[in-house]
């Protein structure tokens, strides 16, 4: 059975920096794309960032372009989002997702088969 366990996470001020990793277990699992993703409550969840198991680049997307890294260690099917620059708006669950296809689009949740936890990142003013 395939799991995601994310670690990091938490409160940190306007500014600032943080981050999360999230570590896919499975017998035989090589996820395609890994990715992370976020969610406030009332909407939908938002697509942050995420990258291909062959292929190297990361996609982002727009609100995080420039402040948000993901890397990612196959050896460990081991994802990581770095957050600089953190603002409020950021404040969010974070979701780290593994796809085990590939697609064509790693920005979509229909994309990914398997989902992490999430933790809360909270950003103060």
């Amino acid at each position: 059975q395939v799991q995601l366990v994310e670690s990091g996470g938490g409160l940190v001020q306007a500014g600032g920096s943080l981050s999360l990793s999230c570590a896919a277990s499975g017998s035989t699992f090589s996820p395609s794309a890994m990715g992370w993703f976020r969610q406030v409550p009332g909407k939908e969840r938002e697509f942050v960032g995420a990258i291909r198991r062959k292929g190297g680049s990361a996609n982002y997307a727009d609100s995080v372009k420039g402040r948000f890294t993901v890397s990612r260690d196959n050896a460990k099917n081991t994802v990581y989002l770095q957050m600089t620059s953190l603002k409020p708006d950021d404040t969010a669950v974070y979701y780290c997702a593994a796809a085990l296809m590939p697609v064509a689009s790693i920005a979509l949740p229909a994309a990914y088969h398997y989902w992490g936890q999430g933790t809360q990142v909270t950003v103060s003013s």
